[in-house]
């Protein structure tokens, strides 16, 4: 099984509700990055946002590492800018047993900043998603641990969020956010957003690179499954999860608008 470059492609290789699971897919060189990404948008991301680059020093050989073998000159913000995908850099050190983020090019971040994570161990970078200590915490430390270079690895996510934009920073609680959603507007008001994530080792400094590609379509443009799909996967995401993506604010709005269709 692939992963797609769209929302309707990923979906149906995404989680649904209930217990997180990392649902890992191997993918080929060809299938790494999306192939024709927008330079202008790229561009612009970075401009509009520069406290998306956050690097430690021991980014500096990895990122260049990175840029060679994207053929671009310059580092990991480089590397970054002639993809679609942001790009992170996580590496154990010699005296540690944990992986830590040292390098962040973000243009289009799901709600969350750099700036708040560089330098911080796995746990600790994802500690406010509900369910990652029980549930995902072990089993993705076992795979960065066994990961081996020349391998990529994908999965995909999605979040319902008030906004197409790529760049999603929540601006209030998630009650506020959704405040105005109906059945009547679901189909316009909210909006699917799924990132595209790939891991690999880069083979010369050991540093694993992580990617995410950002796609956001207005949930009336999806395929009726993947409406149905979301429909199902909001009401039954885990306690805490739930509401911190304002789930309980918009579900039955959505749930409504799916029958309706």
């Amino acid at each position: 099984m692939s992963l797609g470059f769209s929302v309707d492609a990923l979906l149906p290789k995404a989680r649904g509700g209930g217990q997180l699971r990392m649902g890992l897919v191997r993918l080929s060189e060809e299938e790494w990055l999306q192939p024709e990404p927008d330079a202008a948008a790229r561009a612009a991301g970075f401009a509009d946002w520069p406290e998306g680059v956050q690097l430690t020093a021991e980014a500096a050989a990895p990122g260049e590492e990175l840029a060679a073998m994207l053929g671009v000159n310059g580092a990991l913000p480089e590397a970054a800018l002639s993809a679609h995908e942001d790009m992170c850099l996580l590496t154990k050190r010699a005296d540690e047993n944990v992986y830590r983020l040292i390098g962040a090019a973000v243009a289009w971040p799901s709600d969350w900043h750099p700036k708040d994570k560089i330098g911080l161990p796995l746990r600790a970078l994802h500690a406010p998603i509900a369910g990652y200590e029980e549930h995902l915490a072990t089993g993705v430390d076992r795979f960065m641990d066994t990961l081996k270079a020349g391998a990529i690895y994908g999965r995909c996510n999605w979040f319902i969020t008030p906004t197409e934009a790529n760049r999603w920073l929540a601006a209030g609680s998630p009650m506020e956010e959704f405040a105005h959603v109906t059945p009547d507007n679901a189909g316009e008001a909210l909006f699917v957003r799924s990132e595209r994530q790939t891991l690999r080792r880069l083979p010369e400094t050991g540093s694993i690179l992580f990617t995410i590609g950002i796609y956001v379509q207005p949930l009336g443009k999806l395929g009726r499954d993947n409406i149905m799909t979301l429909s199902d996967a909001v009401q039954t995401l885990i306690a805490g999860e739930g509401d911190r993506r304002g789930a309980p604010r918009y579900a039955n709005a959505l749930r409504d608008f799916a029958l309706g269709k």
